[in-house]
């Protein structure tokens, strides 16, 4: 049983703050990897902290477990927060989400979703991205283009 379950056990479906490391993955290309849940919106590919991991080995594990790719350098580039990262599951669980955003450009390995958590993952343009993309995602990363491109390393 995983740290959230657990949680779970003990709080029922009282609101619970967690925190997701979440990796804006960029291509050669300068494309932004965005993977497909279950629920058929687009997000940037992370998960939850399990207890012991430092933030940055959380996102590595969550990548690696959802996509297959090994990350070998993680910048950080933001922490969210607010209401808008308040989820409620159709079980009635409720989380208040806080995101240790992180953009990487160095990795390794093929693109393979597990099929479970994430079915599909693609890299797209900044300014092409899917129409079924998570409204705050789409908000931050257009909010945050320039300075995430002016992070990139040159070509």
């Amino acid at each position: 049983m995983g740290y959230i379950e657990a949680l779970r056990e003990k709080v029922g479906n009282d609101p619970v703050i967690l925190v997701r490391p979440s990796v804006l993955i960029v291509n050669p290309k300068g494309e932004i990897l965005l993977v497909r849940h279950d629920h058929d919106t687009w997000g940037v590919p992370g998960g939850h902290m399990e207890l012991g991991e430092t933030v940055e080995e959380s996102a590595i594990r969550e990548i690696k477990e959802e996509v297959g790719l090994r990350l070998k350098k993680l910048t950080l580039y933001g922490v969210f927060s607010g209401n808008e990262l308040y989820t409620r599951l159709r079980n009635g669980h409720v989380y208040y989400n806080v995101v240790i955003g992180y953009l990487c450009t160095e990795y390794e390995g093929e693109l393979k979703p597990d099929g479970i958590e994430v079915l599909e993952a693609k890299f797209f343009r900044f300014d092409q991205l899917p129409e079924s993309t998570d409204p705050y995602v789409r908000k931050k990363v257009m909010e945050n283009s320039g300075a995430l491109m002016a992070m990139l390393p040159p070509k």
